[in-house]
């Protein structure tokens, strides 16, 4: 059903770490789903019903087909069990070729607490003999996309070239007016995002570029993309 499986611990997360790369993705032809774990709330400025009104205007926005919230509890995320298998019964109806999450590395419970659930759910996936829904599937990978809240430069194994999707990715993110509110403190969360993104595109020769990393090993057949 789906080649691309995002999985993000809150609403806008996706967007964040990877907005651009998904319009690409999307653009070449892959299929591209988003799975919120939660529904990201409370926060400050937010209500649930706020944030899935930003939401969905922000799928809209990256034109994203597949987009479903797992509704497990914000700021109170857990690998447990019950999530495990609630997620892993996602995977299987979906059947990703890939599975994306956040870096293993953060500040932020819910979303290293969000990387070992993908870790273990890709495991229980394959499982048969269970009574998880739908037929055993096992993702081949799980790549990390960056949306920390350490003010770290992680090493990426690779940097993909958004500089064409860029701007679709800005939009999406504006979607998301309670959590980016303009402020008159600089620079904003915005303005980080988008030197972050000017900053890794120059390190590839390019505008803008979005980080990723992973723990196996990449393989490559050809260098004809590389940059």
């Amino acid at each position: 059903m789906l080649d691309v499986l995002v999985i993000a611990p809150h609403p806008d997360d996706a967007e964040l770490g990877m907005g651009g790369t998904i319009a690409l993705m999307q653009a070449k032809g892959l299929a591209v789903g988003v799975l919120d774990l939660t529904d990201g709330e409370p926060t400050p400025r937010g209500s649930v019903e706020t944030r899935a009104r930003e939401t969905a205007a922000a799928t809209a926005v990256l034109g994203i087909p597949w987009r479903e919230n797992l509704g497990l509890p914000n700021r109170r995320l857990r690998a447990t069990l019950a999530a495990r298998g609630a997620l892993a019964g996602v995977i299987r109806q979906t059947r990703p070729r890939w599975l994306f999450a956040p870096h293993w590395v953060d500040a932020h419970p819910d979303h290293t607490a969000a990387t070992r659930l993908v870790e273990a759910a890709r495991f229980w996936a394959k499982l048969t003999k269970c009574d998880l829904p739908g037929e055993p599937w096992h993702p081949e990978r799980i790549y990390h996309y960056s949306c920390v809240h350490l003010k770290v430069v992680i090493k990426p194994a690779f940097v993909v070239d958004i500089s064409s999707t860029w701007d679709l990715k800005r939009r999406s993110l504006e979607c998301y007016s309670s959590q980016f509110a303009s402020a008159a403190a600089r620079p904003t969360v915005l303005d980080r995002v988008a030197a972050s993104a000017n900053w890794w595109g120059a390190m590839i020769g390019a505008t803008h570029g979005e980080p990723f990393t992973a723990r196996e090993p990449i393989g490559l057949r050809g260098f004809a993309d590389l940059c």
